[in-house]
């Protein structure tokens, strides 16, 4: 009986203190317990490795660190002449005469922007609103120091401009491969806003294919990382350090709104920086005539729901012209495939080549009609000014 009795409290014994070991246990590693069941908790935010897809990484240093050295601050400075206008000490002479003008004056003017290095030896991808007019450009480089750059070629009509720095041996930007990015990639732009230096901005892909009506070709990625004034021309990368577009625009001052920026294409800019580079200027087709909307009425013989491009103006002595196309024609097929507006012809018109043979149908009056005629190169816009519809 009391070898019984030993046995029981030794056994009560054992028990508590398997138990008080095992309080303590897991008050000490609480996730011990979902271990031992074949679970595991959710791994810590401060501990989540990186990963190229998924949820992605914390951190883009990586992405800036291949980039950044590639962006360059840019400074056009050009002469600017201006009249001055004289006002009369005497206050009822002002009421009288008002101010006069006065003798013209000269002066400096800087723009700020950013360009994107292109290649090891100097070519640079700029805005051309950044560097218009300009006769000195200076690019402050990723080490500090400051290279005159040349301007190749500009095309005014995307807002693009190539420089050249003399320099070699240069950061160079890598160009994003396959398909344009998707809504919602993660984004980052970099550039000189406000002339306060290189900076850094996250966002995201917000919508594709954008126009703003500025200029003649437009298919803006629209971001809502942060573009200033001074961030024009510089890069909009992806999570990999790649370019996938260059800076351009935000909306107007006047519009309050807030993560609407917008950049041009990679691809767009590498047509134009390669056609620039071989030719000097970008080789586009034209018809001879600008186009808008099509304004639905009797005369057109339209239902409201009919696509294709109405024929605006003509230019005299175009091509155009001597086909016989007048304003208010609408212009429904180009060589039997639709067109969808007139940005849809003002883009297929400039990807063939001068001296290219196209057939255009479409309604006069409700009147069915076809022309023939050979595009030309279309003429800066110094030397044809474009209607905005």
């Amino acid at each position: 009986m009391k070898n019984a009795a030993r046995s029981l409290v030794f056994l009560l014994q054992f028990a508590v203190l398997g138990l008080a070991i095992a309080y303590v246990v897991t008050r000490l590693w609480p996730q011990v317990p979902e271990r031992l069941h074949g679970e595991t908790s959710p791994p810590s935010l401060t501990t989540a490795p990186a990963s190229s897809g998924g949820s992605g990484p914390f951190s883009y240093a990586d992405a800036v660190a291949r980039a950044a050295p590639a962006v360059v601050n840019i400074y056009a400075n050009k002469i600017v002449t201006q009249r001055t206008m004289r006002v009369f000490p005497d206050p009822a002479l002002q009421r009288l005469f008002g101010a006069i003008p006065g003798p013209v004056v000269r002066r400096r003017e800087q723009s700020l922007g950013s360009g994107v290095i292109v290649s090891t030896d100097g070519y640079v991808l700029t805005n051309y609103h950044v560097i218009a007019a300009a006769d000195d450009i200076q690019a402050l480089l990723f080490d500090g120091r400051v290279a005159t750059a040349q301007l190749v070629g500009s095309d005014e009509e995307t807002d693009l401009a190539v420089l050249k720095l003399d320099v070699k041996d240069l950061p160079a930007i890598t160009m994003a491969a396959g398909g344009p990015p998707n809504v919602g990639d993660v984004v980052l732009a970099i550039g000189n806003p406000f002339g306060i230096g290189k900076t850094v901005t996250m966002g995201i892909v917000s919508a594709m294919g954008r126009q703003l009506r500025q200029w003649a070709y437009e298919d803006f990625i629209q971001t809502d990382a942060a573009i200033n004034s001074g961030n024009s021309g510089g890069a909009l990368i992806n999570a990999r350090g790649e370019l996938i577009g260059i800076n351009t625009a935000n909306l107007p001052q006047d519009v309050r709104a807030e993560g609407i920026g917008f950049a041009i294409p990679a691809n767009t800019a590498k047509s134009v920086l390669d056609q620039i580079i071989a030719h000097g200027l970008v080789v586009r087709g034209w018809i001879g005539a600008e186009f808008g909307p099509v304004q639905v009425s009797a005369d057109t013989g339209l239902p409201a729901a009919a696509r294709g491009a109405m024929v605006l103006d003509v230019y005299p002595g175009s091509h155009a012209q001597q086909a016989g196309l007048q304003a208010g024609d609408v212009l429904l097929k180009m060589d039997d495939q639709d067109i969808l507006d007139a940005d849809d012809l003002r883009t297929r018109e400039a990807s063939l080549k001068p001296e290219t043979k196209v057939h255009l149908s479409g309604l006069r009056a409700g009147q069915a009609f076809d022309v023939e005629l050979v595009l030309v190169q279309r003429p800066s816009p110094n030397r044809v000014t474009v209607p905005r519809p």
